[in-house]
């Protein structure tokens, strides 16, 4: 699934304002009220956030002794990362969204008394902040639960770079590539190639690594250690990045002027692996990946991507192409930055047509599904199929087109739209092609799923 946290405007699940919150919107009122938190009536009538706040005041009015040790637990246990949030928000909300560099310096500088005077006259925003936060991550480990009770594992994504208006970049400038106002020095992208001749300007500060490690990597172990307690499986955007990275003038319009940077390696990877053990990570390595790039991500036996849409280009060399694929890998028909498989498919010149037809020997009228068969056939130990792909929707229902800032993660699916014998027709699939997994639940789940996953001698 796309990242959880809260977004912009422009809604990208890769720019939130933390990489630790859940988007309050996730948050479901009809629970809120089962727990006798919310009053339906009255719900029904306000809007959402106003539906917030009044769960909030019920919550101080209802609540049982346990019920308030387990919030009071829960701000204790994230202390590391919800203060700081909570304020960030308030702050942000006071002053019309303004991005925390365009805030008044006092507060931009997170001077002491600035804070501690916001706080005391905002202390009932910050609360609800905090409130809601405990919300979103109650009724999210209740999901997990649930999903585990069925032998269902959660997988989910972690964009490598933090949103220059972010709450972790206020609290935490000296571990990014800022000046002392905060201003960007340099930033994030990827150099030109053959789909882009400026490249791409991310515009994301980078890390100042050499900071990093000398405070024992303790940013990223907590952010590792927020994102565990939500998934059993994290893919990692933009591995190549924690081999070498592109550093680009902050003053440059284009990717064209940066240039190559070592990046973090194995000294991360260690640490993370000494606090959490075998670490349930996948590579997002797609692109131009250097050899140095497939030691580091070979080393730790993360599985690397492979996208079926991206087969049949060039020749029989093409490492997509599924008889290339691997165990340690994870097949994609496409991901979030694709077109849908049909769409892809309608796309095509007739040439390309031609090789998709022979090289699946399927009924190509049947689009997406001869693509879906190929991804449950293929060897990796994962298959992964887009919702639009299972609904066979076409480029109306894409997800994200990278590069562009409008129109945009916008999709969602309706439950009409799901044939009643699609359920079936995956399931039988699924059997034909050996991924079906009969084992009790318990061995299916959490690291162990992952686990099952990551070493090819093991069946499921």
């Amino acid at each position: 699934m796309l990242p959880l946290g809260p977004t912009h405007s422009d809604r990208s699940p890769y720019q939130c304002l933390s990489v630790h919150a859940g988007d309050d919107k996730l948050i479901n009122l009809k629970d809120l009220t089962t727990r006798g938190w919310l009053d339906a009536a009255s719900c029904s009538r306000d809007d959402f956030h106003t539906c917030l706040v009044a769960a909030r005041e019920r919550f101080g009015q209802v609540a049982r002794p346990a019920e308030r040790a387990a919030y009071k637990a829960f701000k204790t246990d994230n202390d590391y990362w919800l203060q700081d949030y909570a304020i960030y928000q308030a702050i942000r909300k006071s002053l019309g969204n303004a991005s925390w560099y365009h805030w008044p310096v006092p507060l931009r500088d997170r001077e002491a008394t600035a804070l501690r005077k916001f706080g005391q006259a905002q202390a009932q925003v910050i609360e609800q902040v905090c409130f809601e936060q405990y919300l979103f991550f109650l009724q999210w480990l209740d999901l997990r639960a649930y999903a585990h009770a069925r032998g269902v594992c959660l997988f989910g994504d972690m964009p490598i770079y933090v949103a220059y208006d972010s709450a972790d970049v206020w609290a935490n400038r000296d571990l990014f590539t800022l000046d002392e106002h905060g201003g960007l020095e340099v930033v994030a992208g990827v150099p030109p190639d053959y789909f882009s001749a400026t490249g791409q300007r991310w515009g994301n500060p980078l890390y100042r690594w050499d900071r990093i490690q000398e405070t024992d990597y303790r940013w990223w172990l907590d952010r590792m250690r927020t994102q565990l307690e939500l998934f059993d499986i994290i893919r990692l955007d933009h591995f190549r990045g924690f081999e070498k990275y592109w550093e680009i003038p902050a003053t440059c319009d284009t990717a064209i002027d940066g240039h190559w940077v070592e990046g973090p390696g194995t000294g991360l990877f260690d640490r993370l692996q000494q606090e959490f053990g075998e670490l349930p990570l996948v590579a997002e390595d797609l692109g131009i990946i250097t050899p140095e790039v497939d030691a580091l991500r070979l080393h730790y036996r993360f599985p690397g991507m492979k996208i079926l849409q991206f087969a049949f280009s060039g020749g029989e060399d093409n490492p997509y192409l599924p008889q290339h694929h691997e165990p340690l890998s994870v097949v994609y028909t496409g991901t979030h930055d694709n077109d849908t498989t049909l769409g892809w498919y309608r796309s095509l010149d007739e040439h390309t047509r031609y090789i998709v037809a022979e090289y699946l020997q399927q009924e190509m009228d049947k689009m997406p599904w001869p693509m879906i068969r190929t991804a449950l056939a293929s060897s990796a130990r994962l298959a992964i199929i887009p919702m639009q792909d299972l609904l066979a929707l076409d480029s109306e229902h894409r997800m994200n087109i990278p590069g562009s800032s409008f129109g945009n993660w916008q999709w969602r699916f309706d439950w009409e739209q799901m044939a009643p014998d699609l359920a079936a027709h995956l399931h039988d699939l699924v059997r034909l092609y050996g991924r079906d997994d009969t084992r009790p639940p318990q061995q299916r789940v959490g690291l162990s799923c992952y686990s099952l996953m990551m070493h090819p001698d093991n069946a499921g």
